[in-house]
């Protein structure tokens, strides 16, 4: 029988990508620090903290296919954190303008009852238009995105913002490789789309 799906993650844009699956899973919230250790590059840190979020779910439950990510955004070799207000987030968008911000997603999946992992990063570029001062107010205005790390919504009107995008998975902007977890979970004998009696099993 299937191992129950757990998500180490209670946002709700990652739980919103993983429904588009198809599988029924449960969250919960993983207690880690989220720290930086110190010289730590964007692609080590994500997929440290993507492998202990799993491990810190993982330890609480005796079965169980858990999943953990983490991203950041990366602007001229600095990284860029949620704005939390207009100021930041404008301050945010205007070094963005015209520049390529990379986001690198964090991705394990373990098995609780195995300790058997799969961990991967995958990186993800947005390339910015040149942005005047009143597409940037207008915007901010329009999707308030500071919960955001890069101060946009690439699913909504943030869309607007960029000359385009290069990347293997779109879901990857939005904050979970989907493509690469199908991958992993297919390693590991679920393939997806699950047939309609299979999902009240997964």
């Amino acid at each position: 029988m299937q191992p129950p799906i757990i998500l180490a993650s209670t946002s709700l844009y990652r739980r919103q990508l993983l429904a588009k699956t198809g599988l029924i899973f449960q969250c919960q919230a993983p207690e880690i620090d989220e720290t930086p250790f110190a010289n730590e590059d964007a692609a080590t840190l994500v997929q440290r903290l993507a492998r202990e979020k799993a491990c810190a779910v993982a330890q609480q439950h005796d079965q169980g296919w858990v999943i953990g990510s983490d991203q950041v955004c990366v602007l001229n070799g600095q990284i860029v954190g949620k704005p939390g207000g207009p100021e930041q987030a404008y301050h945010q968008l205007a070094q963005a303008s015209g520049q390529v911000v990379t986001f690198y997603t964090g991705l394990c999946l373990q098995d609780s009852a195995s300790g058997r992992q799969q961990l991967l990063m995958e990186p993800f570029d947005v390339h910015f238009r040149r942005l005047t001062p009143s597409q940037i107010q207008h915007y901010l205005q329009l999707e308030q995105p500071y919960d955001c790390a890069g101060s946009f919504k690439s699913e909504g009107l943030g869309i607007c913002l960029f000359e385009r995008l290069s990347g293997r998975d779109p879901n990857t902007l939005i904050g979970l490789p989907l493509m690469a977890l199908i991958d992993m979970l297919a390693n590991w004998g679920l393939v997806l789309p699950l047939a309609v009696d299979q999902q009240s099993e997964a």
